[in-house]
């Protein structure tokens, strides 16, 4: 390339498990040196994200497309999936192609400048960008920043057969995927459980992931020696590049969050405590479990001589921005008795993830399987104990378990019966000093030092996910060398 350094349009969905990785991927790309970044979204995401931007990455603009949802009948300010409830969520994922004009005449806008993109990567829930991109004869790339390829390759192949619907057995395989194994009816988001192809959901799948191979190349989160089955899917029934450039993690910004305790209070009680003598609990930053469940946790938490932490709301049916009422909530005293032993670490809304799950002490992670929360707990070798929740959650517990061997469920969904004796059996099982418990938290090391590899890049190695990213800029400097040429 000559001195000029290329550029690279990066359009994640309105989510903050969308926009995390690609933010994550606008640094990780913006440290190579080579590149200038322009990050979009709608108005209050960008300006949360101008918020939260270290000064050190000068060579990443962020812009506007603009979107107003109360032109859609959505309430004002309604632009973030995350603090929205289910239905109007899905309407923001509905509307998402009405911002196809505007996109495109950013792009246009951003060519009249001066500047004709290396790239544009859009995330997987706007496959209608390729088409648009396509029109400039610039490279375009789907990005899988919050799913990995084995998960993805579930959710993809059931939403466009839904082989579940025409069975009354509890159990299927997916026809095009057989090497996926067997699924249960359980292990079926709520969305997808009552999916009839008719339905709001499913008429969005239906017109999005069929797009996916308009593009040119698809990127996943992920690591290749990890999830080759998921990856040969992709590649087989898209007939595109797929690379593998994970784990593409954000560790140095907040973005915007408010945390219910400061990195350093969180790092001082886990200094006191033994290692690989703590589980972490999360249910991500959209899911929350039932009352009834909540209860039955705690109890579990009560009973066990384990310390823990647990980020916790309000739970399902309550506003996630309330007051969180422990009396109402947690059974009688078990914040005193918690506080008094200082065995736990009651942690509101929030929690740094990151240095938490980095820390020697941290022995388990209690997980809804979110792929973003699965990298940061296998980055740093801790095993976990599944409770998926939503979308290809319940598939990338299925995968950990499965075929990995470093994760044991406990729990499926929000309307699961759960018991606090099942939940400490499972939590001694992993933390435990029984075989089982070994040879998972072996495999959890084992798998730390897989990701560890994949990311090395020094002299005399080149790890699989520094080689895909170098393969993935490679293709898109080509393309453009053979546009400017045939201009």
């Amino acid at each position: 390339m000559g001195a000029q350094r290329e550029t690279i349009i990066l359009f994640p969905f309105m989510a903050q498990a969308h926009i995390t990785p690609f933010l994550a991927l606008s640094f990780t790309i913006a440290e190579k040196g080579s590149y200038n970044i322009i990050l979009v979204n709608t108005p209050l995401n960008i300006k949360k994200l101008r918020s939260s931007l270290p000064p050190k990455y000068s060579s990443i603009r962020l812009l506007e497309v603009p979107f107003d949802g109360a032109q859609h009948g959505l309430p004002p300010d309604a632009e973030t999936a995350d603090v929205l409830p289910y239905d109007v969520g899905l309407r923001l994922l509905e509307l998402s192609p009405s911002l196809e004009p505007a996109f495109r005449k950013l792009i246009s806008d951003v060519i009249q400048g001066g500047l004709r993109p290396l790239c544009v990567v859009a995330d997987f829930f706007f496959g209608w960008t390729a088409a648009v991109v396509r029109e400039f004869g610039i490279f375009h790339a789907i990005f899988s920043g919050g799913a990995g390829g084995f998960g993805l390759a579930c959710f993809y192949s059931m939403w466009l057969s839904l082989p579940h619907r025409d069975s009354d057995k509890v159990e299927f395989t997916l026809p095009d995927f057989p090497e996926a194994g067997v699924f249960h009816v359980t292990q079926l988001s709520p969305s997808l459980a009552v999916a009839n192809g008719a339905d709001r959901f499913s008429v969005f799948q239906r017109k999005n992931l069929p797009t996916w191979a308009d593009s040119n190349g698809f990127l996943f989160n992920t690591v290749a020696e990890l999830e080759n089955n998921g990856l040969v899917y992709f590649r087989r029934k898209l007939n595109i590049p797929v690379w593998a450039i994970g784990p593409i993690l954000l560790s140095e910004v907040r973005a915007g969050k408010e945390f219910g305790i400061s990195p350093e209070e969180c790092k001082k009680w886990l200094d006191k405590k033994p290692e690989s003598s703590v589980l972490y609990i999360s249910f991500g930053s959209q899911s929350t479990i039932s009352a009834t469940q909540m209860m039955q946790l705690a109890k579990a938490l009560d009973s066990t001589d384990r310390n823990f932490i647990w980020v916790i709301r309000p739970p399902l049916g309550f506003d996630p921005a309330a007051e969180f009422i422990p009396e109402e909530w947690l059974p009688e005293g078990f914040i005193g008795r918690v506080n008094a032993g200082e065995r736990g670490l009651i942690v509101l809304n929030w929690a740094p993830q990151v240095e938490i799950l980095a820390h020697s002490s941290i022995g388990a992670f209690l997980s809804h399987c979110g792929w973003n929360s699965v990298l940061e707990s296998l980055c740093n070798g801790v095993a976990l104990i599944g409770w998926p929740m939503a979308a290809e959650q319940f598939f990338n517990a299925k995968f950990l378990g499965e075929e990995v061997g470093v994760c044991v469920e406990v729990a499926r969904g929000t309307n699961f019966e759960v018991r606090w004796g099942d939940i400490v059996e499972k939590i001694e099982l992993v933390m435990g000093e029984n075989e089982k418990g070994k040879e998972i938290r072996r495999k959890a090391m084992e798998v730390k030092e897989i990701i560890r590899n994949a990311g090395r890049d020094e002299e005399g190695y080149k790890g699989s996910s520094v080689i895909a990213m170098e393969e993935f800029l490679k293709a898109a400097e080509m393309m453009k060398e053979r546009a400017e040429i045939g201009r």
